[in-house]
């Protein structure tokens, strides 16, 4: 006789973050989980976030602060699960932690700890898994979801997809979850790199120069806007405010940085009366790196003292600083996107549960998903919020 597959009530396929969360919610609710990756270990991604700090949350955490298709998506799930939920989780396990700047939460020690937390957690709901396994076949009939891998055959009655997105592919990123959803009959929302750095082309070659000079700033693309630090590098723009604005960017849009963000309007031309003789180098070398004063004004071509400018013609200096246009000619793709925006579209799932809406029992969370939240936290809360809300429906 032919002996039949193994069976589970669900099965989770991805063990980073949504899907541990995932598995330890309904493990501890009795039910039989298998959790499956093609990575030898649990939680990469965890591993190196933060700066291997684990920026786990942030209390800043609300639904306008993610990016999806629909923005009322997230409501239910963030609502249900919040920060201080997770805080208690990792408080329980004894984690010390600390708040940066913007609610930003942080791990004292290693992001290990969150990862051996959340292993802690799948034990105490008797998760089974399996590691270092390629998937081979996933197929659908009579109610059970067939799944292949390394030589094994199991099946349960529901499915979670839990692989992520595309970002960072050394790390064993891949399509997998959209090619899943795709033969359920899912749609896919075109996926693309967030929370990434910018390159910049020939026309710009003078900030590559600057590579490892910051400044506060304000950057802009469209309507949205975020003041924090932006960093020069070897090909472009990075740091904290180019990659939240990258998350909305699209190809050939401008993207505006305001240098001088605490500076009024007329700030020059109130210098020009107070110190004549400054000239644009000396003034900006007061408010800004040396090297960016140096490039900025050499740019601008302001040559001579304040004083021998006309007042119109540093009102244009102020505006050209507050809102200088850089034209990126791309970004550093996957492989340097810390998540993806884009994803699984939410129209065939509900908020409620994860649950798509024509195929009963099977499930989408975290980034394999079309919500992407910014920089500082916020996609690890929608990983934590989403799994639990998968993890109470099975």
């Amino acid at each position: 006789m032919t002996q039949g597959p193994e069976t589970f009530d669900a099965i989770i396929l991805g063990a980073g973050g949504a899907g541990m969360m995932c598995a330890a919610t309904a493990g501890q609710r009795g039910k039989a989980v298998l959790l499956v990756d093609h990575a030898e270990a649990p939680g990469k991604k965890i591993l190196i976030s933060g700066g291997g700090r684990c920026n786990f949350t942030n209390v800043f955490t609300a639904a306008d602060r993610y990016i999806s298709a629909n923005p009322h998506f997230a409501k239910s799930a963030l609502g249900r699960y919040r920060p201080e939920d997770f805080i208690t989780l990792v408080e329980a396990h004894r984690i010390a932690w600390h708040e940066k700047t913007l609610g930003q939460l942080f791990c004292d020690g290693s992001a290990r700890q969150i990862v051996d937390m959340l292993l802690e957690e799948c034990a105490a709901g008797n998760v089974d898994m399996a590691l270092g396994e390629a998937i081979s076949s996933v197929d659908h009939a009579d109610g059970l979801f067939r799944i292949a891998f390394g030589g094994r055959q199991v099946a349960a009655p529901a499915l979670v997809i839990a692989t992520g997105g595309l970002s960072i592919p050394k790390m064993g990123a891949t399509g997998f979850a959209y090619d899943l959803a795709r033969k359920f009959g899912l749609k896919v929302v075109e996926p693309r790199p967030a929370l990434v750095p910018f390159t910049l082309g020939p026309d710009d070659a003078l900030f590559t120069s600057l590579s490892g000079v910051s400044a506060d700033v304000i950057a802009r693309t469209g309507k949205v806007a975020f003041r924090e630090a932006a960093l020069f590098t070897h090909r472009g723009l990075s740091g904290p405010a180019i990659l939240q604005v990258s998350s909305y960017w699209r190809h050939r849009d401008p993207v505006e940085i305001n240098f001088l963000p605490d500076q009024p309007d007329g700030w020059l031309r109130a210098l020009k009366r107070d110190n004549a003789r400054f000239t644009l180098r000396r003034a900006l070398a007061d408010r800004l790196p040396d090297r960016l004063a140096q490039a900025l004004a050499d740019r601008i071509g302001a040559t001579g003292e304040l004083g021998e400018r006309k007042d119109a013609a540093l009102a244009q200096v102020e505006r050209h600083l507050a809102r200088w246009t850089f034209h990126p000619n791309g970004t550093e793709g996957f492989a340097k996107a810390e998540v993806t925006v884009g994803g699984i579209a939410t129209d065939g799932l509900s908020s409620q549960t994860m649950e798509a809406r024509r195929i009963p029992g099977l499930y989408a969370i975290g980034e394999a998903v079309d919500v992407t939240g910014w920089l500082g936290g916020y996609n690890f809360q929608w990983a934590w919020a989403s799994g639990v809300a998968a993890g109470q429906a099975l």
